[in-house]
């Protein structure tokens, strides 16, 4: 559950599963809403529900999901997701390292954050602990 912050059906527009700096996508309520992180607050109740953790691997788009290697999304596919994961945390400015990229924002994507970003959630799970946890929301 979470609040809209993008035009509906905005995977299929513009750079599709890829958010970039300034997506024209993002309604104006929705700059707000991300920027506060307010959006995600509906996803306590998937928490709640147990369909979710609070930290673990942001959920995916299926295209996104596909650039991680067989054997980092075997292991993530293990883990519940989570309303924060440490990937999201170091790379929660990553719309503003695709728009420095020359690269396209799917291939910088592809090429530089999901590596990194399933090398960091695999490494989460097998360190994950309370200190890490702490450690990761300073």
């Amino acid at each position: 559950i979470k609040f809209a912050t993008m035009l509906k059906d905005s995977p299929n527009l513009g750079t599709g599963d890829v958010t970039v700096k300034n997506d024209p996508r993002v309604l104006p309520l929705g700059h707000f809403l991300r920027k506060t992180k307010i959006n995600e607050l509906p996803q306590i109740i998937n928490v709640l529900k147990g369909d979710m953790s609070i930290v673990g691997p942001r959920p995916l788009t299926p295209k996104n999901f596909d650039y991680y290697s067989d054997e980092v999304a075997e292991i993530i596919c293990r883990i519940r997701p989570g309303l924060s994961g440490i990937g999201s945390i170091i790379f929660r400015d990553e719309e503003t390292m695709m728009a420095d990229s020359d690269m396209s924002c799917h291939e910088f994507y592809k090429q530089q954050i999901a590596p990194y970003k399933g090398e960091l959630e695999t490494w989460y799970q097998h360190n994950r602990s309370l200190w890490v946890d702490m450690m990761g929301n300073r």
